[in-house]
């Protein structure tokens, strides 16, 4: 029996992907106020019969005026397609969509123990474990190549980045924003990817749409089903992965009409950290990216650790790499740094930590100094993933980017 993995991605449009982008847009303007702002905000939002609800609760200390939370929350989920109650919130209503702040400062217990002039005194701001993986699943050449990436979760995102650009565009106007996919890989015996044998795509749509065919339900599911097969799954999948007979699942149920959104589910920052990350392949120490300052190394140091993780696979030192890497509140130094090439590694995995130590600084100012992450530049990562994405000519998601001389001196 062929092997076979599953990985899933949401589309901006998710409600849990609606207050990540709320919580990072905060993020931005927090840091575009303050640099060394401290941010740690949560977002839910609900939709109901007589109106939707935007929550924000979390810790804000910065120097400057405060930035319009409320603005920024509707701002925010309006660009991303909700501006109608009748599709699951009209966040540019104040009638429709009401926003509800509970922001208070950063505790003094914990910027003590993040303050501080040189790298050995800035500390963690929290404990945890984070990990960082890499593999060589989408290097067989084309549009993937150089991601590093495990194939499963790549081509989960990138449907639904497609969904999310459709919807931008209005390419296709019973679309909606709300929309998930899963993509099951087949591999070898060698644990190389073959082929895509499944794929499901959930994508709210027009609720008036099967009127187009008489109120037949199954002539509208069966429409869906072929549009999104040929302008969403054969448009975001390189042809050379799909077989003729894969298996594509549209809106399983047989319909997602109107209302969804925020009104069929509510939605809370930090519920997609598995799809934030490596779609289930790679390790999750539990900790969410969106909302947090770079002083939370549950973001920065997970990117650290993807950074260095790509780094080890680039350098052809290993073809599967995971990292981990701990941390105790207020102290620089990592408690522990393991590394597990899978059995990969051109040497053993206590020398891949070595050269790992040697050319990675995991200290907190250090990851926030060679990454450049006191800029605003975490909106774009709220949605399509935070790996296995371009750096940008922006500089976002720098520990994407390959840095040839860390490449030469893990090689050394």
């Amino acid at each position: 029996m062929a092997a076979l993995f599953t990985s899933e991605s949401v589309a901006a449009g998710h409600p849990d992907k609606v207050c990540d982008a709320i919580s990072d847009a905060i993020v931005d303007a927090c840091l575009t106020i303050d640099s060394q702002a401290r941010i740690a905000v949560e977002t839910l939002v609900k939709g109901k019969s007589e109106k939707a609800v935007i929550i924000l609760a979390g810790e804000v200390s910065l120097e400057g005026k405060v930035p319009d939370y409320e603005a920024i929350a509707r701002n925010t989920a309006a660009r991303i397609g909700y501006t109608s109650h009748a599709i699951g919130m009209d966040a540019t209503s104040a009638e429709l969509c009401e926003v509800q702040i509970h922001i208070t400062t950063q505790s003094a217990n914990i910027a003590q123990g993040v303050d501080g002039q040189s790298d050995d005194v800035v500390g963690a701001g929290d404990q945890g474990m984070m990990f960082g993986y890499a593999c060589t699943e989408t290097e067989v050449g084309g549009e993937l190549s150089g991601r590093y990436f495990p194939l499963p979760a790549a081509l989960a995102q990138r449907i639904c980045r497609r969904i999310d650009m459709i919807v931008a565009n209005g390419e296709i106007e019973w679309i909606r924003p709300d929309a998930k996919s899963q993509v099951t890989v087949q591999y070898d015996e060698s644990g190389k990817p073959n082929k895509v044998h499944t794929v499901v795509v959930a994508v709210q749509h027009d609720s008036a749409l099967k009127d187009k065919f008489g109120g037949n339900e199954e002539a509208e599911h069966a429409f869906v089903t072929e549009q999104i097969r040929k302008h969403v799954v054969e448009h975001a999948i390189p042809s050379h992965w799909l077989p003729d007979d894969y298996r594509l699942i549209v809106n399983g149920t047989g319909r997602f009409a109107d209302p969804g959104g925020p009104y069929s589910d509510a939605g809370i920052t930090g519920r997609k950290i598995v799809v934030d990350t490596y779609g289930g392949m790679g390790r999750h120490g539990g900790g969410a990216f969106s909302g947090k300052d770079p002083t939370k190394v549950d973001r920065s140091a997970a990117y650290f650790a993807r950074w260095a993780a790509k780094h080890l696979v680039a350098a052809d030192l290993a073809d599967r790499v995971e990292i981990q890497v701990a941390y105790v509140i207020g102290v620089a130094e990592p408690v522990s740094l393991l590394v597990d090439a899978f059995g990969t590694g051109k040497f053993s995995n206590s020398e891949l930590a070595k050269r790992v130590r040697r050319v990675f600084d995991f200290k907190p100012a250090a990851i926030i100094r060679a990454l450049d992450l006191r800029r605003p530049q975490y909106l774009i990562t709220a949605a399509g993933g935070h790996f296995g994405r371009p750096t940008t000519e922006k500089g976002e998601f720098a520990w994407e980017k390959i840095d040839q001389t860390r490449i030469e001196q893990l090689q050394s």
